[in-house]
C-alpha cells in the first residue's frame, strides 16, 4: 500500500477518500464512539480490550428490563425474547464467527470459568500422561487456571507446566518450534492449551497445524479464543480443536463483563462424551424443570452450561453479533487486513527508530492487533502512553514498555488510523 506523500493532510486527504469508498464504512454508525470532554470524537483503537457498545445494545437491555418489570418470572417463557431460550439464540451467529457447527457452541459464563469447567473434562491426567504446554508469557489467567489444574490433581506445576518461549531475541513463536515442544515431550503430554492470537504481541497461529502436532503424540488441543473470536477467521470444527473458550466483551463488542462461550469439538459430544461437571441449564430442556436427581444432558454442548444465561450481560450480544452477519467475514477481514496494513505502514515512515514492531508483518500471522516496543526505559514508554491519550488516542500500554493498537473493521476508519499514526508520531517526539 502506497497511497499519497507521508505528509498528515496528505494521508488524511487519502484516508477520507478510502472511507468514502469503503462498503463497511456505515457500520461505523451502529456503535456510539468515544469523545473526550470537549465533546470531539475520541480515536478508539483499543478494541482488542473492550469493544464499542452497539448502538442497539441499549435498546437491548432495555427491552429485557422492561419484560422483567411487566412479566417477572412469566418472562422466562412470555419475553419478547424468552429467557429460558435466551442463549440458545446466539449459538448459530457464535458458530459462524468461530467455524464449528451450532451443536458444538454454548453462551455461558466467563472465559476462566469457561476454562475451568473444559479443563475439568479434557484434562484427566495419568500416572504417565499428564503434562500441560502453554507458551511463555501467557495470559495471566490461563496460567492460573492450568496451574491449578494441575496441582487439584495433587502434582506439581513447576514440573507437568511446561512453557514455551520464543527464541533468544525473538517476539514470536516459529511454528516448527511448537511442533517439536509437542514432539519432545510426547508420552507425557495431556493437553496443549494455546491461544488463537497472542495477547501481548499479536501474533496469530495456525491451529490445524498445532492440533496435528498435538495428535501425532496423542494430546488434545484447547484454545483460548479472547483476541481470536470476531478479530480472525476461525474453523474449529475443520481445524481440529477439541474445545475452545472465549470471552465476548474485545471483539465481539457484548459490553463489560459480557458472557462468555465455549466450543466442544462434536466427537466429544453425546453418548460417548467425556465426563463433565453439570448443573441444571445443562439438562435437557424439555424435562429441565421437573426437577429429578438424576442429570440427562442437553443435546451438543449446551450440556455444559450450569447456570441459566445472565439476560442483561447477554442482551449487547443479540445488537452486536447481527452486525458480523451484515458484514459478512470475508468482508471484515479484508478490510482488517488493510486497516493494518495501513497503520503498519504509517508507523513505519512515522516513527522509525522510536518503535519496534512486535507482531508479524505477514497478514496471515496477525488480526487487526498491532503492538509496538515503544524505545527507552519503561518510564519513557509511560509518558509516550499519557501524551498519546491526552491527544484523544486511545490505546494500552502492557508493562514495561509494548503499546497495542487495533484498529478494528466493524468500526474503525481509515482516518482513525491516519489520525492515531501522526498522534503517535508527535508523542514520541518528547523524551
Amino acid at each position: 500500500m502506497h497511497p499519497a506523500p507521508l505528509t498528515r493532510q496528505a494521508q488524511l486527504d487519502w484516508a477520507r477518500a478510502e472511507d468514502a469508498r469503503d462498503p463497511l464504512s456505515p457500520l461505523r454508525a451502529s456503535f456510539a464512539l468515544p469523545r473526550a470532554a470537549d465533546g470531539t470524537h475520541l480515536v478508539y483503537l483499543c478494541g482488542h480490550s473492550l469493544g464499542l457498545a452497539p448502538l442497539a445494545a441499549r435498546a437491548a437491555v432495555e427491552a429485557d428490563l422492561a419484560d422483567w418489570e411487566r412479566l417477572g418470572v412469566l418472562g422466562h417463557e412470555q419475553a419478547a425474547t424468552p429467557w429460558v431460550t435466551y442463549a440458545e439464540r446466539l449459538q448459530t451467529p457464535l458458530a459462524i464467527l468461530a467455524g464449528a457447527q451450532p451443536a458444538e457452541v454454548v453462551a455461558m459464563s466467563s472465559l476462566t470459568v469457561n476454562l475451568h469447567l473444559l479443563l475439568s473434562s479434557f484434562y484427566r491426567p495419568s500416572a504417565q500422561r499428564r503434562a500441560i504446554l502453554i507458551e511463555s508469557g501467557a495470559f495471566s489467567s490461563d496460567r492460573h487456571a492450568v496451574a491449578t489444574q494441575i496441582g487439584w490433581y495433587g502434582l506439581d506445576a513447576r514440573r507437568d507446566l511446561i512453557e514455551l518461549a520464543p527464541r533468544e531475541g525473538e517476539v514470536s513463536l516459529r511454528p516448527q518450534d511448537i511442533e517439536a515442544a509437542i514432539e519432545q515431550q510426547a508420552e507425557r503430554l495431556a493437553l496443549v492449551l494455546w491461544p488463537a492470537v497472542q495477547y501481548r504481541s499479536g501474533q496469530c497461529f495456525d491451529l490445524a497445524r498445532i492440533a496435528r502436532a498435538a495428535q501425532r503424540v496423542g494430546a488434545l488441543l484447547g484454545v483460548d479464543l479472547a483476541h481470536g473470536i470476531g478479530n480472525v477467521p476461525l474453523s474449529l470444527h475443520a481445524q481440529d480443536a477439541d474445545f475452545a473458550v472465549w470471552c465476548s466483551y474485545k471483539y465481539l463488542n457484548g459490553g463489560p463483563g459480557a458472557i462468555g462461550g465455549a466450543f466442544v469439538h462434536e466427537r466429544h459430544l453425546g453418548a460417548s462424551s467425556r465426563p463433565a461437571l453439570a448443573g441444571w441449564w445443562g439438562h435437557e430442556a424439555g424435562t429441565r424443570f421437573a426437577m429429578t436427581p438424576d442429570f440427562v444432558p442437553a443435546p451438543g454442548a449446551l450440556a455444559y452450561a450450569l447456570s441459566n444465561p445472565p439476560i442483561l450481560s447477554a442482551a449487547p450480544l443479540t445488537a452486536s453479533l447481527p452486525l458480523f452477519m451484515r458484514a459478512g467475514l470475508p468482508a471484515l477481514r479484508e478490510k482488517s487486513i488493510r486497516l493494518t496494513g495501513y497503520l503498519e505502514m504509517l508507523l513505519a515512515g512515522l516513527a522509525e527508530g522510536r518503535l519496534t514492531q512486535l507482531t508479524p508483518a505477514a497478514p496471515q500471522e496477525r488480526g487487526c492487533q498491532l503492538s509496538v516496543r515503544i524505545h527507552g526505559d519503561a518510564a519513557r514508554a509511560h509518558r509516550v502512553h499519557a501524551r498519546l491519550m491526552a491527544r484523544g488516542v486511545v490505546a494500552d500500554l502492557r508493562t514495561p514498555d509494548v503499546l497495542r493498537l487495533a484498529p478494528v473493521p466493524l468500526y474503525n476508519s481509515f482516518s482513525d488510523v491516519a489520525r492515531g499514526a501522526f498522534e503517535l508520531a508527535d508523542a514520541l517526539q518528547a523524551p
